[in-house]
C-alpha cells in the first residue's frame, strides 16, 4: 500500500476513516477492533477515506460500523476514485483474465466472472453461464453500489439475464436487506444449459444449490473422467451430477451419485438425460449408506467424496475435520486395492495442511495405504491474492489405494 500518499487536491471528499494502531499489511479486510469509531457513523457499505493513526492516507474503499470486517480496501492509489468508471474498468480486467488470458470461452460457457477478493472486488462474486449472469453479494459495499455492477456487466455481456442475491447469512452480518432487482432482460429464474467441455448440463440459481452450477470443479472433473474408462465409479454428495455425468460420457462401466437433496437429483437425472447416459442416482445420507455399502462387500473403482462446506465458524474446525475424516474413512472402506478416491473440501477455514492430516488419519483408521497422486484447487477463473489467501477455499486431493 501507498502508505506516504495524500488525496489529491480536490477530490471528492468521502468520510474518514482513522485506524488505531500502525498498519503494516496489505490485505484488503481492517477488522474493526483495528478503527477508531467515526462520527458520525457512515451507512454500512458507504465509501470512506482510510488514514493511519498518524493520519497518513492508506486507502479507501467499504465501511460497514456493524460487520466484523470494518472496511474493504478497494483502491491503493489516491489520484482514483472509487467510482462506476472504476467498476467498470476493475470488472473488464476480471472478464479479461478470462477471456484474452485463460481463453475460457474455448472451452465453456460457465466460469467465474469475479471472485470477490481474488480480482479486488472484495465481498462480489459473479458466475456466468451462458445468457444468464449469477450475482451473490457478499457485503453490504457491494450491494450499496449494484447499480455500477450490472451497467459495468450488461456492456461485457450484452442482452444478459441477470440473477442476483445474498444469503440471509450474509445480510445480518453486514446489516443489509437484499430487495430483489428487475434489471436485465428475460426471464432470471429459467434455468440456463451450459457446455463444458463438451458436457452438458442445467446451471439453476433459482432452484438449487447456491449459484446453481459449481464451475470451479471444472478442471478436476475433466481430469478424473480421462481415469474411468471401463471403472465403476461412486459419486458421494454428488449434488447435480457433475462428476459422475463427466465420468458416464467418459465411458465408465457404472456410474451411482448418492446425495441426501432429493431436488437436486432431479436436476442430475436431466443433466443425464441432456447427455444420453444413465448413472444411477440415489437419494441417501451419506453415512448409513456407506456403512451398509461397506459391509455388505460393494466396492467401486473410483469414489469421488465432494460436500458441501461444514461450517462458516472457526469455532467448529474441528468438529468440521472430525466429520471429514468419518466420511473419508467410510468412502476408503468401499474402494477396491488400485482404486482412486477423488476426496475435496470448499470449507475455506479448513487449510490444505489440516486437510491432508486428515486424510492421512483416516487412511490409518481405515488401515488402507494411500498414494497422493494430486492436489490442486479451483479452476485458474477462481484466482486468489498472494495477500489474501482467503479466496483460495477449495482443496482437491486425488489418492491411489494401494492395498
Amino acid at each position: 500500500m501507498n502508505t506516504a500518499a495524500t488525496p489529491p487536491p480536490g477530490a471528492d471528499a468521502l468520510p474518514t476513516v482513522r485506524l488505531r494502531n500502525a498498519w503494516r499489511s496489505s490485505h484488503p479486510w481492517i477488522f474493526q477492533k483495528l478503527v477508531e469509531k467515526p462520527n458520525p457513523r457512515p451507512k454500512p457499505g458507504a465509501l470512506v477515506d482510510v488514514v493511519g493513526v498518524d493520519g497518513v492516507w492508506i486507502g479507501r474503499g467499504f465501511y460497514n460500523g456493524h460487520s466484523r470486517i470494518a472496511v474493504r480496501i478497494l483502491e491503493t492509489d489516491p489520484a482514483l476514485t472509487v467510482d462506476a468508471a472504476w467498476f467498470a474498468r476493475r470488472i473488464g480486467d476480471a472478464v479479461g483474465l478470462r477471456r484474452e488470458v485463460l481463453g475460457l470461452d474455448a472451452v465453456t460457457d460457465a466460469w467465474r466472472v469475479v471472485h470477490s477478493e481474488g480480482d479486488g472486488l472484495s465481498g462480489l462474486v459473479v458466475d456466468r453461464y451462458a445468457d444468464l449472469v449469477v450475482v451473490e453479494f457478499f457485503s453490504a459495499g457491494m450491494y450499496r453500489h449494484r447499480e455500477w455492477i450490472f451497467a459495468a456487466l450488461s456492456q461485457h455481456f450484452p442482452g444478459c439475464r441477470f440473477h442476483a442475491f445474498a444469503d440471509e447469512h450474509v445480510q445480518k452480518q453486514e446489516s443489509f436487506d437484499y430487495r430483489p432487482w428487475n434489471g436485465g432482460g428475460g426471464d432470471a429464474t429459467r434455468a440456463a444449459i451450459i457446455v463444458e467441455h463438451g458436457i452438458r448440463f442445467r446451471a439453476d440459481p433459482a432452484g438449487a444449490h447456491k449459484t446453481g452450477f459449481f464451475a470451479d470443479q471444472r478442471d478436476n472433473r475433466e481430469w478424473l473422467s480421462h481415469r474411468v474408462a471401463g471403472k465403476r465409479v461412486l459419486d458421494l454428495c454428488c449434488n447435480t451430477g457433475g462428476f459422475g455425468i463427466y465420468a458416464a460420457v467418459r465411458g465408465a462401466a457404472e456410474v451411482v451419485g448418492v446425495d441426501i437433496d432429493a431436488d437436486v437429483l432431479e436436476i442430475a437425472r436431466g443433466n443425464a438425460r441432456l447427455n444420453d447416459v444413465r448413472p444411477t442416482f440415489i437419494q441417501a445420507d451419506l453415512f448409513p449408506w456407506l456403512r451398509d455399502a461397506g459391509n455388505g462387500g460393494d466396492r467401486y473403482d473410483v469414489v469421488v467424496l465432494d460436500p458441501a462446506k461444514l461450517t462458516r465458524d472457526r469455532e467448529q474446525v474441528i468438529p468440521a475435520l472430525k466429520k471429514y475424516l468419518d466420511m473419508n474413512k467410510l468412502a476408503l472402506g468401499v474402494l477396491r486395492p488400485g482404486g482412486l478416491l477423488a476426496t475435496f473440501s470448499c470449507t475455506g477455514l479448513v487449510s490444505e495442511e489440516q486437510f491432508l492430516d486428515m486424510l492421512r488419519r483416516a487412511a490409518f483408521y481405515a488401515n488402507r495405504t494411500l498414494q497422493v497422486l494430486r492436489v490442486s484447487g479451483a479452476g485458474a477463473d477462481h484466482p486468489f491474492m498472494a495477500h489474501a489467501p482467503e479466496s483460495r477455499y477449495l482443496k482437491a486431493v486425488v489418492c491411489r489405494v494401494l492395498d
